[in-house]
């Protein structure tokens, strides 16, 4: 029943998106170190309906407090059908690890215009999260290979990947002996990751690229 609810509340979401009609070009930002900016288009595909666009950058972890290090251009703007906009990440300066990855969020909310007399229509605002990754120069190792890096093993019923690299690598699927983990997440790095399984065997996993791409498959 479960199940049923949250694929019905998925299928909604979607619909809702969809006719929102603002497309953001890209699931996730890198921003290189020394980088004067790092952008994303955001399109309105809707043929008659212009929307207000509000973007942010927080940090990755809601429990942090800290200033964020990110500014975001324009903050609220109306984006007219048929348009596209940029949106400018902007690094307002801050300590940040040099040995690894740094990750914080980018939100962009779309809200829908209410027409007049409509007072009893819903007026729809959706916001969506993407990844901003800072990387930091001269880090070891290629970023596109970092996940096929990842060292995996067992310990009791618990599937463990270490991620040795300085990267972030951002889990499409991993299945052991053919079952899938559910929502596998992401490994940060130098650190590592567990999920429960009720047994053993190959380990095979794919991964997303900075472009948002699926990797090939990996196993081991």
């Amino acid at each position: 029943m479960k199940r049923i609810i949250a694929g019905v509340a998925l299928s909604f979401l979607l619909v809702t998106a969809a006719k929102a009609g603002v497309v953001v070009g890209g699931t996730r930002v890198i921003y290189e170190e020394g980088k004067r900016e790092a952008s994303i288009s955001v399109t309105n595909a809707d043929t008659h309906t212009p929307y207000l666009v509000q973007s942010w950058a927080e940090n990755f972890n809601e429990n942090d407090k800290r200033p964020v290090p990110f500014i975001v251009t324009p903050p609220l703007f109306r984006l007219d059908p048929e348009k596209r906009n940029m949106l400018r990440i902007s690094f307002t300066g801050m300590e940040l690890p040099h040995d690894r990855e740094s990750v914080f969020w980018l939100n962009v909310k779309t809200i829908s215009p209410s027409q007049k007399g409509d007072v009893n229509k819903l007026q729809v605002n959706i916001k969506s999260k993407f990844k901003i990754f800072y990387r930091p120069s001269d880090l070891a190792g290629a970023p596109e290979k970092a996940w096929q890096q990842l060292q995996f093993h067992t310990t009791g019923n618990q599937l463990v990947v270490n991620n040795p690299t300085p990267y972030y690598v951002s889990l499409f699927s991993v299945s052991v002996a053919g079952k899938e983990v559910d929502e596998p997440g992401m490994v940060a790095p130098m650190s590592s990751l567990t999920w429960p399984i009720s047994g053993s065997g190959t380990v095979k996993w794919r991964a997303i690229n900075d472009f948002g791409g699926i990797t090939d498959v990996a196993q081991q």
